[in-house]
């Protein structure tokens, strides 16, 4: 979310009522407007529940000031609750104007909410959109042979909120490691999905890591090795805290850091591949997919 007054939500939040409406219809076949046996999650009253579905869908408006966005997780939460729109929207309005004056705390809970969320309903959080006419929006922005430079990240940034897109497809023989980790930090905050349709290698893998979901099409190529160690980390001690950097960033990105380990067991003129299998194994990929 973005830092500033809470009251810039507040002129994002028209037409919720129908948002959320039309996305539990779209993505998960619909659930009227909450009728059917209530029920909440073991530990949280049905009151708790909607603050925490309203606190996560404002992570979503907030980052976008779009009133046509939302996360899988509270469309998800909604179907899987039998929650009422009416009740979602309604306590978002109260949390915009509780928080109004302290925009941070408002953006921390809600991105706190987002991870509840998906223990509770066992969906990743991730963004959702939709185009005008009700249907989910699926732009992807699409990076091929991305040579990742200098200011990489805030110039596909830029793309990516141009174009409204819901992913990234990059194919890339990789770059600097900083402008990597800065975009995947990015998707990830944002929910925005990454995908592979080609060959991701070397610094790109901490772009595709930092995927909400991370898909690779059937014959796509990932490959890692050492990273080209910055001056700074020149020393022999500097090059050890870098191989850490890369755990750390790895392990926060919900990946398994082990994966670290080995890019910095093969020489940096060498290329080892990684079996879309292993990818899955350790989480450096979600799915395999046949097309994007």
């Amino acid at each position: 979310m973005r830092p500033g007054p809470g009251l810039l939500l507040v002129r994002s939040l028209l037409l919720l009522v129908p948002l959320i409406a039309g996305l539990a219809g779209c993505a998960v076949g619909g659930v009227g407007s909450g009728l059917g046996t209530p029920r909440s999650p073991e530990g949280l009253d049905r009151d708790q529940l909607v603050s925490l579905v309203a606190s996560c869908h404002l992570l979503r408006v907030g980052q976008n000031l779009d009133n046509r966005v939302t996360d899988a997780t509270v469309v998800s939460a909604v179907q899987q609750f039998r929650l009422s729109f009416e009740d979602v929207v309604h306590r978002a309005n109260q949390l915009v104007l509780r928080y109004q004056t302290n925009g941070p705390a408002l953006a921390e809970r809600a991105t706190r909410a987002c991870g509840d969320l998906a223990m509770l309903t066992g969906v990743r959080p991730a963004l959702v959109r939709l185009e005008d006419s009700g249907r989910p929006r699926a732009v992807w922005l699409r990076l091929d042979g991305a040579e990742i430079t200098e200011g990489f990240a805030d110039r596909v940034i830029r793309e990516l909120r141009d174009k409204k897109a819901v992913g990234l497809i990059i194919n890339s023989p990789g770059g600097s490691v900083h402008e990597a980790r800065k975009l995947g930090r990015y998707l990830r905050a944002n929910g925005l999905r990454a995908a592979v349709d080609e060959a991701c290698v070397s610094a790109c893998i901490d772009v595709l890591a930092g995927g909400a979901e991370r898909y690779a099409l059937r014959g796509a190529k990932l490959g890692i090795h050492q990273s080209r160690v910055p001056s700074r980390y020149s020393s022999h001690e500097g090059g050890q805290l870098y191989v850490a950097d890369s755990f750390r960033y790895l392990r926060e990105m919900g990946v398994d850091a082990d994966v670290a380990i080995a890019a910095a067991s093969v020489p940096n003129d060498k290329l080892l591949l990684i079996p879309l299998a292993e990818a899955l194994e350790t989480r450096l990929i979600t799915a395999v997919v046949d097309r994007l």
